[in-house]
């Protein structure tokens, strides 16, 4: 793992120029964050396809989906609070029900956005987005994994919800061996006690568990989902037969995205044990990013301690 750190919003706001400069019809709409969401990098290149629709993010879902119509690719860009919460039923009726291609690019998602408090972490995102009909949902966890997630999020024709996060993240992915392909998950590690299935940031931090918990006596095996929608079901289920033991770790809610789906295809395919490993059935406080996560029991310890009582090893 690399001790470089790189905020997934840096690694879109890069990407977008980077894409910009090969596809014309790329235009990008911001909600007066153009800053925070990294979108303004693309402004200052390509100032005539940035458009800075306001404090009105359903307008600038509505106004996506127009230019969509016309052959235009629009990436949309907010607060995963206001891009996902604010303008669902925007992005249900005016981008999911028409089957439109539109790329919502959420960032400042989770605990992680820290100081900002409950009203502006949004732990519901995934789940919100993954109960429209044919939106592709994908949560990158580094650097390498999130630009190679836009540049598929442009080739693929459709809506795609990206999650994109505030804080910086250490790079886990060999951007020479990489390949990123939309529903497939990866297989970082093996092992033969239990599967850590991790999303997001924290990928890194499942990484950083295996070590802690092979030092116990455990051998886990790490799993990275980064499209939570359509999820890998035949490797998720592989996994089950393979280990019997399943722990599911996201910054989100509990309820409705990555251990939501997982329960659901050991449901169908493998039946195993699950822990979910998440925010709980409630919202966030404010703090440090780090350390909510670490209150939360998100971080490389507090997972590591969660499996360990799992399986009895305490």
């Amino acid at each position: 793992m690399c001790q470089v750190k790189i905020a997934t919003r840096d690694s879109y706001g890069k990407a977008l120029v980077e894409l910009g400069r090969m596809h014309e019809e790329i235009v990008v709409l911001d909600a007066d964050l153009a800053e925070s969401t990294r979108t303004g990098w693309f402004k200052k290149e390509f100032p005539d396809r940035h458009i800075d629709c306001g404090i009105q993010e359903a307008n600038m879902i509505g106004m996506a989906a127009g230019m969509a119509q016309t052959g235009k690719v629009p990436f949309c860009s907010s607060f995963a609070m206001f891009a996902a919460g604010r303008a669902y039923e925007q992005i249900r009726n005016s981008i999911g029900y028409p089957h439109v291609n539109v790329k919502i690019c959420a960032t400042h998602a989770g605990i992680s956005v820290g100081e900002d408090g409950a009203t502006h972490q949004c732990n519901e995102d995934l789940a919100l987005m993954r109960t429209i009909p044919g939106m592709t949902v994908i949560n990158p966890g580094d650097d390498v994994e999130a630009r190679a997630a836009i540049y598929a999020a442009y080739e693929m024709d459709g809506p795609v919800y990206l999650r994109l996060g505030r804080l910086a993240v250490p790079i886990i992915n060999d951007e020479s061996t990489f390949k990123f392909t939309i529903g497939k998950g990866t297989l970082l590690s093996d092992g033969s006690d239990v599967t850590i299935i991790a999303t997001g940031l924290m990928v890194a931090e499942a990484v950083k568990a295996r070590k802690l918990l092979a030092d116990s006596g455990i051998d886990a095996q790490i799993v990275n989902i980064h499209t939570i929608k359509p999820i890998d079901a035949d490797l998720i289920a592989e996994c089950a037969a393979k280990t019997h033991n399943i722990v599911t770790v996201e910054e989100h809610s509990v309820i409705g995205a990555l251990g939501s789906a997982v329960a659901e295809v050991l449901c169908e395919r493998e039946p195993a044990r699950l822990k979910r490993i998440g925010i709980p059935d409630s919202f966030g406080i404010s703090g440090p990013g780090d350390k909510l996560l670490s209150y939360y029991g998100l971080d490389a310890s507090g997972i590591t301690k969660t499996v360990q009582e799992f399986l009895g090893k305490s």
